[in-house]
């Protein structure tokens, strides 16, 4: 159950942090360079995430 919890909670904040990600791209006065740090700061977040929930294990 453990597994299974840690599991839908990664996926809803893995889908909220892509959204959010994502709405920047949609303004035409927004360009992809613009958006870019947060693309890199959004997959180490994630990446940090997922690590912390299911590889550090102590």
């Amino acid at each position: 159950m453990q597994k299974f919890t840690t599991f839908l909670g990664s996926f809803l904040a893995i889908a909220f942090l892509v959204g959010l990600a994502t709405t920047l791209t949609r303004s035409s006065m927004i360009g992809f360079f613009d958006v870019l740090p947060v693309y890199i700061l959004m997959g180490a977040a994630i990446f940090m995430m997922v690590y912390e929930a299911f590889f550090d294990k102590k």
